[in-house]
């Protein structure tokens, strides 16, 4: 692939574009779950905002997927990128840990997440933002 003048670069901008949609579709959900943009139903926001997210995801590690094969026996003992890994894993957990707990009765929450959500959302973002700080230090290391 780094052969390719165009491809590297082409899979290394999906790649941006597929964690901006992940992680800007994360941010919105998360502030709204911690109290921000009240006027807006959470819900709603959810119905819309999750699917985007998934897609996102899709897109993020599928081309990551391919910028990792270029060069895996040195990116894979960059200590930047272990962090990365190890991140992207807690905030996977995280996601399954608020949507077999708190998610479940989204429906009876009104306009304010319970605690449960709260904390699952502030681990989100702490979790995804770091996910982007550890894959930007690869270059790096």
């Amino acid at each position: 692939m780094r052969a390719s003048p165009a491809l590297y670069p082409a899979v290394e901008i999906l790649h941006i574009v597929g964690f901006v949609v992940l992680v800007g579709s994360i941010l919105a959900l998360d502030l709204r779950l911690l109290g921000l943009g009240r006027a807006i139903a959470i819900k709603p926001m959810a119905q819309l905002l999750l699917p985007v997210s998934r897609f996102g995801f899709v897109l993020a590690i599928g081309m990551g997927f391919l910028l990792f094969s270029a060069d895996a026996s040195h990116v894979v003992k960059n200590p930047a990128f272990q962090a990365k890994l190890l991140l992207l894993a807690a905030a996977l957990i995280n996601v399954v840990i608020a949507h077999a707990g708190s998610w479940r009765h989204v429906e009876r929450w009104g306009d304010e997440a319970p605690a449960a959500a709260k904390a699952t959302a502030l681990a989100s973002l702490v979790l995804w933002l770091g996910v982007i700080c550890a894959g930007r230090l690869i270059a790096y290391f």
